[in-house]
């Protein structure tokens, strides 16, 4: 048993993650650093389901820095066949794979006080904070944008909700690795680039619109 678990004390990863905080963050797209993330899971209740996979990569200066990614798998307590089929991870099979604790210990380390982005976003934000959880940590702390909705913000799409593959092929993205987490963290980070290319064709876009859930320009 871990004994930071075990004691209910704080771990030292999430210590430093807390300090992390601390620091004033830019307040610029351009200059601020996003970690675009997914999870691949055993399914959607985040009560009773688990992650098996996580992938990330960052985004920083209009850049996608393939360099910095972030890809793991995490041992499977809980299988479901069906969920096989759309993510293809074996409960056995070739893959090296760590436990929980390791995968959101690093996880943590890798993202830092970045903001969050995700396709769906409080799906996968969620599931993590179940993980946290379950290991007596508190939820997450960073930011974070859904590119469902930052997609809204867009003209004429207000009434619309689409999934990735939809998305995909209105911004001419190509889908490979789809349904695998760092695949679809890669496709994620390219969506971001596209919408946020789109809203400045429209608007002048500022670093706080982002996150403002409404006001007389429609921005959801």
């Amino acid at each position: 048993m871990i004994s930071w678990f075990s004691h209910k004390k704080h771990p030292d990863f999430w210590k430093q993650y807390l300090k992390k905080f601390k620091k004033k963050l830019p307040k610029k797209i351009e200059t601020t650093k996003f970690v675009v993330f997914d999870t691949e899971t055993t399914g959607l209740d985040i009560s009773k389901d688990r992650i098996l996979s996580i992938g990330a990569v960052t985004v920083l200066n209009n850049t996608i820095d393939i360099a910095e990614s972030f890809e793991i798998y995490v041992n499977q307590e809980e299988f479901t066949s069906k969920s096989v089929e759309i993510h293809g991870i074996l409960k056995e099979g070739n893959l090296q794979k760590i436990t929980e604790a390791e995968a959101i210990e690093k996880f943590i380390h890798f993202i830092g006080n970045s903001v969050l982005i995700a396709h769906h976003a409080a799906f996968d934000v969620e599931i993590i904070n179940a993980a946290l959880k379950r290991l007596n940590l508190p939820k997450l702390k960073n930011k974070y944008l859904d590119t469902g909705i930052l997609y809204k913000k867009l003209e004429g799409k207000k009434d619309n909700h689409f999934n990735l593959d939809v998305l995909c092929n209105e911004f001419n993205i190509p889908k490979h690795d789809r349904h695998t987490a760092a695949g679809d963290a890669f496709i994620t980070a390219q969506l971001f680039f596209k919408i946020i290319a789109k809203l400045k064709t429209e608007r002048t876009v500022y670093y706080s619109d982002l996150f403002r859930v409404s006001d007389k320009k429609g921005l959801i």
